[in-house]
């Protein structure tokens, strides 16, 4: 794929157009009190595999939105006594939390980490939560209202999963950084924009969750396509949808991150078009910082930008 989008001095200043809604912080307040009232109960099970020789390993759970048990994983060095900063990470689209050798790239370098499951997508964790009309994937479950909404309840469980990891006694609840690629790194702008000052670091990968409208309207790859295809099924819903969709859009929760944050994306991303990250990255107000990958799609700088991101964590956290 050639370059498709903006030219790059202009993504450099591209703010989205759409409005927010003017309840946002409401809807987001009462969602996380809701979520509050539930019991944390954060419990970490050691793993016995003597596979793992060099990390400690734990089978983690921790209430979520309603309530609901979030499956993880929490890692550390072998053998740890020290009070570590640690990295929250969130999940690619569909994909389950899988095993912990999956993981190991941080703990490797002297961090702990907790991996959350996503609900319904392919790991442990079920989504318990209402739903209705909707096409293949997640992103239109529960499309037709703020409140029943997928991402609502995914969303929340990401706040979540950085009190969890703050619960943890060998956890440095000061140094806390979110994290991850496409689904992951919309989860991780989500998670500090509701977090606040809990999140010290926000590192998102070709963050996908941004600037919906713009993205359908010039991408038809999944998993955005989704959006297209409902609305192609129900004409009537154009509006309720995109209504729906602010509220859980990076771009508005962007504006609430006050974690210093370090984005990166691939200039000829056909899934996360370039100019849907630029408009969340743009609103960001802290310090902030971003990798552009010329010639690379929705793989962005791979393990390349794996190791930016460990000399970041390693300056800043």
């Amino acid at each position: 794929m050639a370059f498709f989008d903006m030219p790059l001095e202009q993504l450099r200043k591209y703010k989205s157009p759409d409005p927010e809604p003017a309840d946002f912080d409401s809807f987001w307040r009462q969602t996380l009190k809701e979520t509050a009232s539930y019991d944390l109960d954060a419990a970490f099970e050691a793993v016995d595999d003597d596979a793992y020789k060099l990390v400690d390993a734990y089978d983690v759970t921790f209430g979520g939105f309603g309530g609901q048990r979030i499956k993880g994983w929490f890692i550390e060095p072998a053998g740890n006594k020290e009070h570590l900063p640690c990295v929250v990470s969130y999940l690619g689209y569909t994909g389950g939390r899988g095993l912990p050798l999956d993981h190991l790239q941080f703990a490797m370098a002297g961090f702990s980490q907790l991996v959350m499951d996503t609900r319904g997508q392919g790991g442990q964790t079920p989504d318990d939560g209402a739903s209705g009309p909707q096409v293949g994937g997640f992103m239109t479950r529960g499309i037709e209202s703020p409140q029943r909404y997928y991402y609502r309840r995914l969303f929340a469980d990401a706040a979540r999963a950085v009190d969890a990891a703050a619960s943890h006694p060998r956890v440095d609840a000061r140094r806390i950084a979110v994290t991850g690629g496409s689904q992951g790194g919309g989860l991780a702008i989500a998670a500090a924009g509701l977090a606040g000052k809990k999140v010290k670091l926000c590192l998102p990968d070709v963050p996908f969750l941004c600037h919906y409208r713009r993205a359908v309207a010039i991408v038809d790859t999944h998993p955005y396509f989704e959006i297209t295809s409902y609305l192609k099924n129900h004409r009537q819903a154009k509006k309720t949808v995109f209504d729906t969709l602010a509220y859980c859009d990076g771009v508005n929760l962007a504006k609430r991150i006050t974690a210093k944050s370090f984005f990166s994306l691939g200039l000829m991303d056909t899934c996360c078009p370039p100019s849907t990250i630029f408009a969340a990255y743009n609103n960001i107000k802290a310090k902030k910082d971003i990798r552009v990958y010329d010639y690379n799609n929705h793989e962005g700088g791979g393990s390349l930008h794996g190791l930016e991101k460990l000399r970041f964590l390693r300056e800043n956290l």
